[in-house]
């Protein structure tokens, strides 16, 4: 079996998804202490490339290696210190330009911002990329960072991703590219091995090249994020120890409880699409490569509420609750004619009180806010996989008439 080859992807801002924390010591964790030293880099391991716009990197390989074993491996470490996160954001977030629901899950605490939080390496393995970012990617203005985006493969199929790693080792350090710039490296590190460190907030999923999704029903669509489609629930992948302690630091209380982002059912009307002519996931205009997207799925903390997520609404990316929270986008079929979505705000609530989105809570529920109504989305399954789509921004129900000359075409 060939080793993995993971591209790099287009980096984007992480908005809308605030999260904060305190050190929790209420769980015991693994044994979070680093392996003995490891050894200086040697410097015929880096492999620089020139600085790069995120499209360029996009498509930049990672090292090729020669013939290794592959297999399922458990990881004996957490991927950060959980002892100073307050809580794991679940895959699936939409917000911004995150448009269809995410692969990552975020590790976060905004409550002490000034902490540094170290990164660990969850199993022995070799670091093949590291991506030095200096701009977020939104409808907004980009706003400037400075952190780090790393590949760790552990075997030929299962690799760890991080990214917005804010301090690196000192070995990786010796290897980093500039700001702006991607190396291709061939660094081994040990289980456990502290590979940097964050404040408030550092991504992490892992890849299996075993595991091919089911919810992502054209992998075609995703081939500038050729990995998508072989994201699993991180959870699954460490020791039961680890397992309890993520599951306790989870703000989700559903199965599976480290996230889900993969909608797609054939005949459905729920899931990812893709403008029709706007190369599926990678889109046609590299700034905004979300205007072509559209996801009909589910909230990440409470399955139960339905969230319309569409690339571009009166000009720019949007995620709204639907009116009524009905119909389920999971009953939806060519037989169910014209949906009408009359698209409204929503909040979270821990019982009768908002979640201040800073602290770990337990049994979040999505609700619609009573109010302002901020347009009207109709869709009609034209066939198992092509779906009619027109947006009215700023109307209500009564004030649509119907499909128009307007209408886009979106697929998968």
């Amino acid at each position: 079996m060939k080793r993995i080859m993971i591209v790099v992807a287009m980096m984007l801002a992480v908005t809308g998804c605030g999260s904060r924390s305190t050190p929790s010591s209420s769980a015991d964790t693994a044994d979070l202490s680093p392996p003995p030293s490891a050894t200086p880099v040697d410097d015929s391991v880096l492999h620089t490339e020139p600085t790069a716009t995120p499209q360029e990197t996009a498509t930049a390989p990672a090292l090729n290696q020669p013939e290794c074993d592959g297999g399922r491996v458990t990881f004996e470490y957490p991927p950060v210190d959980l002892d100073r996160i307050e809580y794991v954001t679940p895959l699936g977030l939409m917000s911004g330009s995150h448009v269809t629901p995410v692969d990552h899950q975020y590790y976060q605490n905004f409550k002490e911002p000034d902490w540094d939080i170290t990164v660990y390496s969850p199993a022995a393995g070799t670091i093949t990329d590291i991506q030095h970012m200096q701009q977020t990617v939104s409808d907004g203005p980009g706003e400037p960072i400075d952190d780090y985006r790393l590949v760790i493969e552990h075997t030929c199929s299962i690799s760890s991703v991080f990214i917005h790693v804010g301090q690196l080792s000192p070995r990786l350090s010796q290897v980093a590219p500039s700001a702006g710039g991607y190396a291709r490296i061939d660094v081994p590190v040990e289980a456990g091995e502290t590979i940097g460190s964050f404040r408030k907030n550092v991504d992490y999923n892992v890849i299996d090249l075993e595991v091919t999704l089911e919810g992502l029903l054209v992998p075609a669509h995703y081939e500038q994020e050729s990995w998508k489609i072989h994201t699993p629930d991180p959870f699954d992948y460490f020791t039961a120890e680890i397992q309890e302690v993520l599951i306790a630091k989870s703000l989700r209380t559903v199965e599976p409880f480290g996230g889900r982002f993969a909608y797609d059912i054939d005949g459905r009307l729920v899931g990812n699409w893709f403008q029709r002519g706007t190369d599926g996931y990678a889109g046609v205009d590299r700034d905004r490569y979300w205007a072509g997207h559209l996801a009909i799925a589910y909230d990440l903390f409470d399955p139960s509420h339905v969230v319309v997520s569409i690339g571009t609404f009166d000009g720019a990316s949007a995620q709204h609750g639907v009116a009524g929270n009905a119909p389920d986008p999971g009953d939806v079929s060519i037989e169910s004619g014209v949906i009408v979505y009359e698209l409204v705000d929503y909040d979270y609530y821990i019982d009768a009180e908002r979640w201040d989105r800073v602290s770990l809570v337990k049994g979040i529920e999505a609700r619609n806010l009573d109010g302002r109504i901020y347009g009207v989305v109709l869709l009609q399954l034209v066939d198992d996989r092509t779906l009619r789509v027109e947006a009215f921004p700023g109307k209500t129900a009564p004030q649509v008439d119907g499909f128009t000359a307007s209408a886009l075409i979106y697929e998968r």
